[in-house]
């Protein structure tokens, strides 16, 4: 019991310190440039594949197996059902998102926050929803996004400049995004 509560431990301290190295202890293939902000990767993490360039937000669950088999077992008590996962390069997955087995995100994709992916997303998508659905393709975002923008990642002042510049309907472009 305690020996389990040690080996507990010593994995999330893992987790806390380096989440990529973590996953990729489990089995997660993973390529280069990610961040990783969850810890739930299934039972079998090594039936997972994250891209280059990709951010998993906290509480993202991979889930590679069928678990409502279970009800088969009195039949066939070795009855299991699993599916590979995979994340194609420069995917951003939002905050407690769902991935069920079998389900491959295209490259360039946006998934919303809380969404539960039951599908495979083709790449340059936007998707969102539970279960996910088509939202609009990456351009589409970008060309919606961008006049919104007031380029603040890494400054600073950022605090400042955010609170200078929002109202109720959100962030005032002004004259913080200069045409270039």
């Amino acid at each position: 019991m305690i020996i389990k509560l040690i080996k507990k431990v010593i994995r999330k301290l893992i987790f806390l310190i380096n989440p990529v190295f973590y996953a990729r202890r489990l089995g997660v293939d993973i390529g280069f440039n990610c961040r990783i902000a969850t810890d739930k990767f299934g039972s079998e993490p090594y039936l997972i594949k994250i891209g280059n360039n990709c951010s998993i937000t906290r509480g993202v669950t991979f889930v590679n197996h069928d678990g409502g088999v279970w009800i088969f077992r009195k039949d066939n008590e070795n009855f299991d059902i699993f599916g590979k996962i995979v994340i194609g390069n420069n995917v951003y997955i939002g905050n407690e998102t769902t991935i069920l087995p079998g389900v491959t995100i295209g490259d360039n994709c946006v998934i919303g926050a809380s969404s539960v992916v039951t599908k495979s997303i083709p790449s340059n998508t936007v998707a969102a929803g539970a279960p996910i659905r088509y939202i609009c393709k990456t351009e589409e975002y970008f060309n919606k996004t961008k006049e919104k923008n007031i380029n603040t990642k890494g400054k600073k002042d950022k605090k400042k400049i955010i609170l200078e510049n929002i109202d109720e309907k959100g962030i005032i472009k002004g004259e913080l995004n200069p045409k270039k």
